[in-house]
C-alpha cells in the first residue's frame, strides 16, 4: 500500500468520525433561553413596578388629560363661534388656545420623560434581580449556555417559567 493511499483512508476515517463526535458533544451541551419581555410583564416584581408607576403618574396624567380637554374645547369654540365673534376677542382666544396648547405639549413631554425614566430604573432593578437568578438557576441546573434576546429560539429551550418561579420566591425579591 502506498503512503498516499494510507493517508487517503486516514484522512476518510478522520472525516467520518467527526460528525459523531461532533454530534455527542453538542447533545451534552445544555442550553437555555429566557424571554426578557415576559420578564418583563408577568415577574411579580415587574406586576408590583407597573403598579408603583401607574400610582405615581396617574395623577399627571389625569391633570394632562384635563389639559386636553381644555385645549380641544376652546379649539372647538373657536371653531364654532370663530367666525361670529369679534376680531380682538377671536384673537385673544387664538392666543389663548397657542399658549395651553404649548402648556399641554411642554407638560405631555415632560410626563413622557420623566415616565421614561422610572420605568427604566424599575427594568434595570427587575433585570438585576433576573440576572442573579438566571445565575443560580444556570448553577444549579448545569447550563453551559443561556442567552436572552435572539430572532428565533426553539420552546423547549425556553426556561422563562423557571426564572420568573425564581423571581416569585422570597430570597429572590431582594
Amino acid at each position: 500500500m502506498s503512503l498516499k493511499k494510507t493517508i487517503a483512508r486516514l484522512l476518510v476515517a478522520l472525516m467520518a468520525s467527526l460528525p459523531v463526535s461532533y454530534a455527542s458533544a453538542v447533545d451534552q451541551l445544555k442550553i437555555g433561553y429566557v424571554n426578557t419581555q415576559r420578564l418583563f410583564r408577568d415577574a411579580p416584581a415587574a406586576v408590583r413596578a407597573a403598579k408603583k408607576i401607574e400610582q405615581e403618574f396617574s395623577k399627571r396624567d389625569q391633570d394632562l388629560q384635563r389639559l386636553a380637554k381644555q385645549v380641544q374645547g376652546l379649539q372647538e369654540s373657536l371653531e364654532k363661534g370663530g367666525l361670529t365673534m369679534a376680531e380682538s376677542e377671536r384673537r385673544a382666544k387664538e392666543k389663548d388656545l397657542g399658549e395651553l396648547s404649548r402648556e399641554f405639549q411642554r407638560k405631555q413631554r415632560e410626563f413622557r420623560e420623566d415616565l421614561n425614566l422610572r420605568q427604566n430604573e424599575e427594568n434595570a432593578a427587575i433585570i438585576e434581580k433576573a440576572n442573579k437568578a438566571i445565575k443560580q438557576l444556570a448553577e444549579s441546573e448545569k447550563f453551559d449556555l443561556i442567552v436572552q434576546d435572539v430572532v428565533w429560539v426553539s420552546p423547549k429551550l425556553d426556561i422563562t417559567d423557571k426564572v420568573i418561579k425564581a423571581l416569585s420566591e422570597p430570597q429572590a425579591a431582594k
